[in-house]
Parts: structure tokens; C-alpha cells; sequence
């Protein structure tokens, strides 16, 4: 269920995504009096699920979504209407238009997907406000990682800054060390200050270790009291099921063993792969013991449900005139982060190439359960995303043909049709290219994950 809960949401912002940025083509378009034979969400190689003309376009719903297109009469994309190029140019194509037009026209879909991502974050901000847990709050420190601990970090360590400058919320420590590249980390351990150096090889190592999941290594995350944790849902099959342990039981102690911290019951676990345990539990006031063979991956099979008010968040709320520099200042935020991590993509020491992914990634950054405040926020980010993939100058993106316009702005000579041709299909195939390493690293990482 899970899994169709984030195909679900994947597939819907994508739509959402698709069309827009689509209707900023056709709107520019159709306002410099430009011809749209067709108006597609997702591709239609052979046949497509939907379709209807409306005047003189074609509008429908492809079968593969790896897009949308619409084809504008008089222009060299990705139909190849090579015939059409043949014949003398009508006053309604887009070969007929002034350049300026020409590049409005292709400009549009990535500027309704910044707008789009604007207008989200607003929206989002005045709705729901911001939660974040403050950095200060993390009032039992962090469960270090092996890359952490590699550096001198220990469990239960308190963050305080990055560089001797605070950080304000705890989930952005560690995008911050990817992207900023901070020097230093200050903490308190036993209530004194210490400090620790961030070597140069960090940030690879951490990309590395990513590049095997689906998503960024947390390298450090929140520590529970093991007090405040009570078995949430037990899966079925598994060593928790067949001891009879329910939902609401409380672990007191394994082999007589008990636990101050919940990280440190997962060490014990672990620990004990394949061996024969006894169990003592608290079920509604009553102690019972039950023994149970861990599994091998040194679970016992249960989610854990936390008590309610442990840590203290912070919540921002918005009126509707505050909300607007709010969400903007957001959006430039989350351009900026994106934009930073090309450096990254293009740098041979963090070799982030081996972490970049396709719909598999993609679709994994969608929460597991409906969730719309996330799936606004989701989907302004991958518009930012999009608008930025896009406006790369590759031939057969956007971004190609603003190329090759401002080229001929400047220089008051225009690309020949059979130069624009070949252009179209290097720039094809590249990004056929790419689509395969990307969704490639994906089935990698899935056929790792599963072994």
C-alpha cells in the first residue's frame, strides 16, 4: 500500500508539472497568433490513452510518462516534422515569428514552473505555517553513524553550529555540510564546547554511502529515551509476531539487559543476530516474558511508537500579505540549494554522479501515507527542479533553443534547418543517455538493497 501511495503522488505531481509547464508553451503561443497542432501530457509513441481536437489542436494523454510536449507548427523538435520544414513558411509557424517571440514562446514553461514553485510555497505557508524541530531541542543529542563517529562525534553529542555559525534547525545540518562545505563542527559533550575538524574527504565519503539508497545518509539522527518507545504495528512473519508480542507492549529489558536510550537497543539487537533471547515486557502494567529468535538483519519486527510532546518544535504561522515574502524567500532558497549541487555533480573528488537517480528516486521522496502538506511542497521543489533541467542548454530541451535564439539575437543569423536538425537529435540522444544512467542507478541501487 505503501508503494502505491507514493506512485500516486509521484504520478500526480507529475501531471500537474507536466501540464503547466506545457501551458506556458502554449500560451505564449497562442498569444503571438502561433500555430499548436498538439497538446500532449505524457508521450504517445504509437497510440495514445486519451485525445479530442478542439479547433486546430490535437489535445491528449500519452501512455508514457516521461513528459509532455506540445508540437508547434513550423518548428524543429522533438516530432521531427521534417516535411513540414520543406515546405515555405506559413505566417502562422514559429519559424515565421521575430525571434523575440520565438524565445517568449519557449521560455514560458520554465517560467510558469518557477512561478508555479512561488506560488506553491506561498500557499503552503499560509495553509499549514512551518514546523522544524530548533537544533537546541534536541535535548539527548544525535546517534552517530560510522562516518560520523570517523570524524569524532560520539552518540548523544549536541550540535550547537557549523563553522562557529548557529544552525536553527536540526534538519539542516547535514544538507548544509553537503553544500556549504563547512570547516568545523561545535558540540557539547558532558556540557563542554568541543570541536571537530570536517576533512576534505567527508563529503565524498557521505555521497558514497548515499549513492547505495535512495535517498541522502542522514549520518546523524535524533536520540530517543528508551522509555518514551512502545511497539507501534508488528509485522507479520517475523520473530516479534510468532512470541505473541503486540501493539502498545513495552520491551523492558532482553536477557536481562536493559536500555537507557533507544539506540542502544538497537546495538544489543544487532548484536544478537540469530540468537535465541528472552524477552521481558510490560503489557498494560503486567511483566511478562516471552523468548524469541532474532532475525538475521538483527530486528525483532516492529515499528516503535513514540509518546507525544518529547521534543519541542517550533511553528511559524502566516498571515496571507506575510506569506508571500515568506514563500518567496523559500523559493529562492531551495533554487539556490539545487543549483549548488551541480558543483557537486560536476566535481571528480565527491563523484555525485553515482548518487543521481531516476523515477525510483524520485517517487522515494514521497511520504508513504497521503500527506498534502508534503505533497505541495514535493512538487514545488521538482518544479524548481524541472525549470532548471530544462533551461540547460542542451539541444532538444528548452533550454537549447533559447540558445540557438539568443545566438541568432546577437548575431542576426539564424541556424539552418538541417544545422537545427542535427542539433535536435545529438541533443536526444543525450538525454536518452542520461535517462538511462539515471534510472540504471536506480535498478542498482534497488537489486543492493534487496540482496
Amino acid at each position: 500500500m505503501e508503494v502505491i501511495v507514493k506512485i500516486g503522488q509521484f504520478l500526480l505531481s507529475l501531471s500537474i508539472l507536466v501540464v503547466l509547464h506545457e501551458l506556458g508553451h502554449f500560451t505564449f503561443a497562442k498569444l503571438f497568433k502561433t500555430r499548436v497542432e498538439k497538446f500532449y501530457m505524457f508521450f504517445n509513441p504509437g497510440f495514445s490513452l486519451f485525445k479530442f481536437t478542439k479547433g486546430e489542436t490535437e489535445y491528449g494523454i500519452g501512455w508514457l510518462p516521461l513528459g509532455g510536449y506540445v508540437k508547434i507548427s513550423g518548428m524543429i523538435d522533438e516530432s521531427m516534422d521534417k516535411e513540414q520544414m520543406k515546405l515555405p513558411p506559413e505566417p502562422y509557424e514559429f519559424r515565421s515569428k521575430p525571434a523575440w517571440q520565438r524565445l517568449l514562446i519557449m521560455v514560458g514553461g520554465v517560467l510558469v514552473n518557477f512561478i508555479l514553485a512561488f506560488v506553491i510555497y506561498i500557499a503552503v505557508l499560509y495553509t499549514w505555517g512551518e514546523q522544524y524541530l530548533p537544533v537546541e531541542n534536541v535535548k539527548y543529542g544525535v546517534v552517530c553513524d560510522s562516518l560520523a563517529e570517523s570524524i569524532g562525534l560520539q552518540d548523544g553529542d549536541k550540535i550547537v553550529s557549523l563553522d562557529n555559525e548557529k544552525i536553527e534547525k536540526f534538519n539542516d545540518i547535514v544538507p548544509d555540510i553537503l553544500l556549504n562545505g563547512p570547516k568545523s563542527i561545535q558540540f557539547t559533550r558532558n556540557n563542554e564546547l568541543l570541536s571537530v575538524d570536517i576533512p576534505s574527504s567527508f563529503v565524498p565519503d557521505l555521497l558514497a554511502k548515499s549513492s547505495k539508497g535512495f535517498s541522502l545518509d542522514p549520518i546523524f539522527g535524533i536520540r530517543f529515551p528508551y522509555s518514551a518507545m512502545s511497539i507501534g504495528k508488528v509485522m507479520k512473519e517475523s520473530p516479534a509476531n510468532e512470541a505473541g508480542i503486540l501493539k502498545g507492549d513495552k520491551i523492558v529489558s532482553i536477557d536481562s539487559v536493559g536500555f537507557e536510550y533507544y539506540d542502544q537497543f538497537e546495538t544489543f539487537t544487532h548484536s544478537k543476530k540469530g540468537q535465541d533471547v528472552l524477552v521481558q515486557l510490560n503489557r498494560e502494567g503486567k511483566q511478562l516474558e516471552v523468548k524469541l529468535t532474532i532475525g538475521q538483519d538483527g530486528k525483532i519486527g516492529f515499528y516503535t511508537q513514540m509518546e507525544s510532546g518529547l521534543f519541542e518544535y517550533a511553528t511559524l504561522k502566516y498571515s496571507f500579505v506575510e506569506s508571500i515574502p515568506a514563500g518567496f524567500n523559500k523559493g529562492i532558497d531551495k533554487l539556490t540549494d539545487y543549483l549548488k549541487q551541480f558543483k557537486l555533480i560536476f566535481s571528480s573528488e565527491t563523484q555525485a554522479y553515482k548518487s543521481i537517480g531516476g523515477f525510483m528516486t524520485i517517487g522515494s521522496i514521497f511520504p508513504g501515507v497521503w500527506n498534502w502538506q508534503a505533497f505541495w511542497n514535493l512538487t514545488a521543489f521538482l518544479s524548481i527542479i524541472l525549470a532548471i533541467m530544462n533551461i540547460l542548454p542542451i539541444p532538444a530541451l528548452d533550454g537549447g533553443h533559447v540558445m540557438f535564439l539568443m545566438y541568432e539575437i546577437i548575431t542576426g543569423r539564424k541556424p539552418g534547418d538541417k544545422f537545427m536538425e542535427y542539433a535536435q537529435i545529438t541533443g536526444m540522444v543525450l538525454l536518452f543517455g542520461l535517462l538511462i544512467f539515471a534510472n540504471g542507478n536506480d535498478v542498482v541501487k534497488w537489486i543492493s538493497n534487496m540482496k
